[in-house]
């Protein structure tokens, strides 16, 4: 059996694709990562590191035409600025929509192609690294458990019942990732979470927030850089 693991550079995928590697072993596990706009390269940088350092083929696949009619302030053409503030204050300016860097129904987007090229390449499962923090009061909603058992049964169906959805975490809070992922030796100093794309990691904004706060959760210090 092989697995193609959605590869974003961040945490979470990351520790995706550790679990795949021990599941299936790095020669029959695909990374795939997917440009979408974003205002930085460093993602993508940090996706080829992690899988360089797990040995497993790396694919990259560029949408970023897909997302140039929205507004997210997570994208190069955005005026918007991303809010620097935790996801719990940023949710209740938003009258229960998502907040402003959720990327429109991105997930979907990325584990359709996930799937055509799941199928080509003679693979089996789709692992994402969705949670359930980034679900929480609908900020994401392509991370909620509904969502994803709609992904996968259109998936499943859609392929000739070939292919299938893993999202190992999407019961997990971050906290509960880094802990899975410091049992497995994640090297998590390759990951890049930051919405910024500076040198070091800006620490302000909502996934920096969710991110230091889980591996102090975990009593241990976050092995990147952030700034002062």
């Amino acid at each position: 059996m092989k697995a193609l693991v959605l590869v974003s550079g961040g945490l979470d995928s990351t520790t995706c694709l550790a679990l795949a590697v021990k599941e299936y072993g790095s020669e029959n596990v695909i990374g795939l990562s997917i440009f979408y706009g974003q205002r930085h390269d460093k993602e993508i940088k940090a996706a080829d590191a992690v899988c360089e350092h797990y040995k497993v083929e790396h694919i990259t696949l560029d949408l970023s035409t897909m997302f140039q009619f929205s507004d997210c302030t997570l994208l190069q053409h955005s005026d918007g600025e991303i809010p620097e503030e935790d996801y719990a204050s940023q949710l209740e300016k938003t009258d229960g929509k998502p907040v402003s860097t959720y990327v429109p129904f991105r997930n979907g987007l990325f584990l359709s192609s996930a799937a055509a090229i799941a199928l080509s390449k003679g693979c089996s499962k789709i692992y994402y690294g969705a949670h359930a923090d980034d679900a929480a009061g609908n900020a994401y909603p392509d991370c909620s458990s509904d969502f994803n058992n709609a992904m996968n049964k259109a998936i499943y169906e859609g392929s000739g019942k070939q292919l299938e959805i893993e999202a190992p975490f999407i019961g997990l809070n971050k906290a509960g990732v880094v802990k899975l992922g410091l049992e497995l030796n994640v090297p998590y100093e390759l990951t890049w979470s930051c919405y910024e794309g500076h040198d070091k990691a800006c620490g302000r904004c909502g996934t920096c927030i969710d991110r230091m706060k889980a591996f102090e959760i975990n009593g241990t210090k976050d092995p990147i850089s952030y700034e002062e």
